[in-house]
């Protein structure tokens, strides 16, 4: 039966079933210690003497047993370094904020250095167009937001069937963190514009060779665009288009130009190349939806998963992921473990954030049974997230972008996991 009322497991009747299921709460198998355990009766290294001092490090790393998570490519995918993707390790992350270290990147001319003393912000098209230096726009009242950012080609190798093996693969192209940065809508007053969006739209231009231009509606631009300058609390990555980008909440990756150079007030869109021959939507019948710039809601479990396989044993298993959604809200995540014929309601981790990344978790009980591990996302708006199947009656296997088809995992009684799909 699925688990209606959102509470799930009790931690009492969770202990008690680990104690059933493996003989002890936290592992299968977890017997008292034959003898002494070294670990705890003998003095160890790390408690023989001192650790490093506070100038090893000046700015923190992982530790090296954590050497492991890290930002990973698909060489077949990216056969470049220049118009390249590398993917986030989202199996290997927990809470929401990604690691500015470890979030992912999108290149269309590589990453470009650019110090705060050279940057310029040009704003034309308006009554009093004007050159912003790095320093005018710290001088603008500032606001934090945190945002999912996510390529809209995120999963779209899996349009066609099961390819990669790992949610960093199929799902690594988005990241979450808080954004610190000036409403695009109080620059565009600055220079002049008189707060008419009718008919009108902005052109966002990037420094770097490709400039990536893109068209923006202004309602949008006028409603929560930022032009942001920290990330995390620290200046913007290199990677990430330091020193300032456009942020665009919920909408594609695409649109969030990096080194954000020049916005321009127009009478309608440009037409570009990043809006015509790519980031367009390709049906069954060869003709292409455009300007489907919202990423609908969407989510993935990240473990267990290929990546992360259950490796302590029967007993206790947190099953958890991620969810998102660029409508507002995700007000719900639901569970299955038998390929979506049963689904029980996951707890939230904390109170989702308006287009951002919400932690789901559902503590449950693990017996060594095979598992067809899914879940999907329902956000304030109403809408659920579909199926491959239902997404290929509308769109056909011809598309690239926007996949938010409901993922599986096949869970094997050794405790690995498998891409694949059901029906």
């Amino acid at each position: 039966m699925a688990d209606t009322t959102g509470r799930g497991t009790s931690r009492r009747a969770f202990l008690k079933a680990g104690v059933a299921a493996g003989g002890a709460a936290f592992g299968a198998g977890t017997a008292r210690a034959a003898g002494p355990d070294p670990l705890i009766t003998q003095v160890q290294p790390w408690a023989s003497g001192f650790g490093d001092g506070v100038d090893a490090t000046p700015y923190g790393l992982p530790i090296r047993f954590e050497g492991d998570v890290i930002r990973r490519n698909v060489e077949w995918l990216t056969a470049d370094t220049i118009s390249s993707i590398n993917f986030t390790p989202i199996h290997a992350l927990d809470g929401t904020i990604t690691p500015a270290g470890c979030a992912f990147e999108r290149h269309h001319s590589g990453a470009i250095e650019l110090a705060r003393e050279d940057y310029r912000l040009m704003v034309n098209g308006v009554e009093r167009p004007t050159v912003f230096t790095y320093a005018d726009l710290e001088r603008f009242p500032r606001e934090n937001h945190t945002y999912f950012l996510e390529c809209a080609a995120n999963t779209g190798m899996e349009w066609a069937g099961a390819q990669l093996n790992g949610a960093q693969f199929t799902h690594g192209m988005i990241h979450n963190m808080e954004y610190s940065g000036i409403p695009l809508r109080a620059v565009l007053k600055e220079a002049g514009w008189d707060g008419d969006p009718a008919g009108k739209w902005v052109y966002a231009e990037g420094a770097d060779a490709s400039s990536n231009g893109r068209s923006i509606p202004m309602e949008k631009a006028l409603d929560d665009c930022l032009i942001a300058i920290r990330a995390n609390g620290e200046a913007l990555r290199k990677e990430h288009g330091y020193p300032a980008r456009l942020v665009v909440p919920g909408w594609e990756g695409n649109l969030w130009v990096k080194w954000i150079r020049r916005i321009e007030v127009m009478d309608g869109p440009v037409e570009s190349r990043e809006e015509t021959s790519k980031y367009t939507d390709t049906l069954a019948d060869g003709m292409s939806r455009k300007w489907t710039w919202v990423m609908d809601a969407k989510s993935v479990v990240t473990s267990p998963s290929p990546q992360a396989p259950v490796t302590h044993g029967h007993g206790p298993l947190v099953i958890t992921g991620m969810a998102w959604s660029g409508h507002g809200r995700i007000t719900r995540v639901d569970v299955s473990k038998d390929g979506g014929r049963s689904w029980e309601t996951a707890r939230l981790a904390a109170d989702p954030g308006n287009k951002a990344v919400v932690r789901f978790y559902l503590d449950t009980v693990w017996a060594g049974e095979e598992m067809f591990l899914q879940s999907r996302a329902m956000d304030e708006t109403g809408y659920v997230q579909p199926t491959k199947a239902q997404l290929r009656e509308v769109r056909g296997l011809n598309s690239v972008y926007h996949n938010n088809g409901i993922q599986t995992w096949w869970i094997k009684p050794t405790g690995e996991a498998e891409n694949v799909e059901v029906s």
